[in-house]
């Protein structure tokens, strides 16, 4: 089994620093993948600074040997309930569990914020994706986000 990298998840801001480069690459790879569909479309679920931020929220971007190389979020759906948001990993580190122990990461972080609920979703040309939720024990849900571009709405309890 190949050990995944080490990674140290900081705080960040989704529009500024390391978390704005990762996200724009996010969008860059999203627009390429799925090229009718703008991130920041008027038909796109939010999930900017406003959403991924405190009270409700957080924005983590994750570091290997210093160099930024994930992020992720988590928003606000309702007292109980959270959705992760924008998670995206570099090419070169896929494959080596480092996206699970993002996703883990976000959810530790919801549960702290009081979350017992998280959701999240992805679009039909993201397999890997889709295969890591439902490893990690996100169920198939209704449309709860109305993203245009998703296949695929996952929940999960954080209790």
């Amino acid at each position: 089994m190949i050990q995944a990298p080490e990674v140290e998840f900081r705080d960040a801001r989704i529009d500024a620093g390391d978390g704005r480069l990762l996200a724009q690459a996010m969008r860059e790879e999203i627009n390429v993948i799925y090229p009718s569909h703008d991130l920041e479309g008027e038909d796109m679920p939010r999930a900017g600074h406003a959403e991924l931020s405190p009270p409700g929220g957080v924005f983590l971007v994750g570091y290997h040997e210093g160099r930024p190389v994930c992020c992720g979020g988590v928003k606000r759906l309702g007292p109980d309930t959270c959705e992760l948001k924008r998670m995206y990993l570099v090419p070169d580190l896929r494959g080596r569990g480092v996206a699970r122990r993002l996703l883990i990461v976000l959810e530790d972080k919801a549960r702290e914020l009081g979350y017992t609920v998280a959701r999240l979703d992805t679009g039909p040309a993201q397999h890997s994706a889709r295969a890591l939720y439902e490893s990690a024990g996100y169920l198939p849900i209704a449309n709860f986000n109305a993203n245009p571009v998703a296949n695929f709405w996952g929940e999960k309890p954080l209790a």
